[in-house]
């Protein structure tokens, strides 16, 4: 008892402990970013084929979901070893090749890796060992597969988003971020502000400017972090965005008319707020004079 006594009391160490879980959960990430939208692609061909009274592929009746099948080199089909798949030192390990066929594995799955590792240790750092450290790890966790499925498929899954908005609005009962009134106006205002900025730009373009997805990721963080955070997350979404997109058309010859994600913006946003949302908030006060 005495070492879990000075391991919590120790707010190095235990940073250093959740940053390590987070390097752990950072592998698991790497699964649901890659396999969370074949699944929900294979769940809506089979609706489509159950409704047009189609007989189903046989690739759809294998099992395949966050557990099976175990990972494979996706070059020569060789199961991945549990040493072979270590977060970050297998990579470095194996030269970033496979074992066998010595095909080069992408340097995103390490960073994501590390990259979860690091925000971990920061929300553990910040909120200390407090009940606020699980559940914002949790959302922290959320967000980074939200955002990278976003950036490849442009869709930010319901099956991620909506879980989250509830816990954040059930969060509110317990004042554990905000309270329950101003959870409910921004979970209400965080959906129709976007909401509301999608149609007038259709109406003057005739285009979508955004997803529904967009909108409830922002009506997750009025759950959160309740209506007084949403100025500063949409400015700072937008700001990023704004010189990200533009540097993307100057310097990488981007098509301007290829959508953006703007998810991964809602949520880096998001989660700076979740750690300096009230330092931000008071900064602004102050510029304003009020």
């Amino acid at each position: 008892m005495q070492q879990f006594d000075y391991l919590f009391g120790s707010p190095i160490l235990f940073s250093a402990l959740i940053g390590l879980v987070g390097l752990l959960v950072g592998s698991f990430l790497n699964v649901v970013i890659y396999r969370l939208p074949v699944m929900m692609q294979k769940s809506w061909r089979k609706d489509c084929q159950d409704y047009l009274g189609l007989n189903a592929d046989l690739q759809t009746n294998e099992p395949f979901n966050l557990v099976l099948p175990l990972s494979r080199c996706p070059g020569c089909n060789t199961p991945i070893k549990p040493y072979q798949n270590i977060p970050v030192i297998s990579y470095v390990f194996l030269r970033g090749k496979c074992a066998k066929c010595k095909n080069p594995i992408s340097l995103r799955y390490p960073l994501i890796e590390a990259f979860t590792a690091v925000t971990s240790f920061v929300i553990a750092w910040h909120f200390g060992f407090t009940p606020q450290t699980g559940f914002a790890l949790l959302l922290t966790w959320s967000l980074i597969a939200l955002s990278f499925i976003d950036i490849d498929h442009q869709l930010l899954p319901d099956s991620i988003t909506l879980p989250a908005l509830w816990l954040g609005l059930f969060l509110s009962v317990f004042d554990i971020f905000t309270d329950s009134h101003a959870s409910i106006i921004g979970a209400i205002a965080g959906y129709l502000v976007l909401w509301g900025v999608f149609h007038l730009f259709k109406l003057l373009t005739g285009k979508e400017g955004m997803g529904y997805g967009d909108f409830k990721l922002l009506a997750l963080f009025g759950a959160w972090l309740g209506w007084q955070s949403l100025p500063a997350i949409i400015l700072l979404s937008s700001l990023v965005g704004a010189i990200i997109g533009i540097g993307m058309i100057i310097f990488s010859q981007h098509d301007r008319n290829t959508p953006i994600p703007f998810g991964p913006y809602l949520a880096a946003a998001g989660w700076i707020a979740l750690i300096w949302g009230a330092d931000i908030n008071q900064f602004y006060l102050n510029i304003a004079g009020l």
